[in-house]
């Protein structure tokens, strides 16, 4: 059987990499709200989680008017 979420368990990006999926649902992370708890240092700690997969996540954050822990929408930017 398949460790990773399916598209209805999870609103993670579809196009996020498979080590990084991994890596978030064993963390416990499987909606992108339960992401604006964590910054994104603490994320580049967990073994499958890259700068393509922050990026990945920071725009799928973006879309949605969410940012990392910390961090700032691209509204708030400026």
């Amino acid at each position: 059987m398949k460790n990773i979420m399916t598209q209805q368990e999870s609103d993670l990006p579809i196009d996020l990499a498979r080590p990084a999926q991994r890596a978030l649902h064993e963390a416990g992370y499987v909606r992108l709200e339960q992401l604006t708890k964590v910054s994104e240092t603490e994320l580049k700690q967990l073994h499958g989680i890259g700068p393509n997969a922050i990026k990945t996540l920071r725009r799928a954050l973006e879309a949605r008017g969410l940012s990392f822990a910390g961090g700032k929408t691209r509204k708030e930017r400026g």
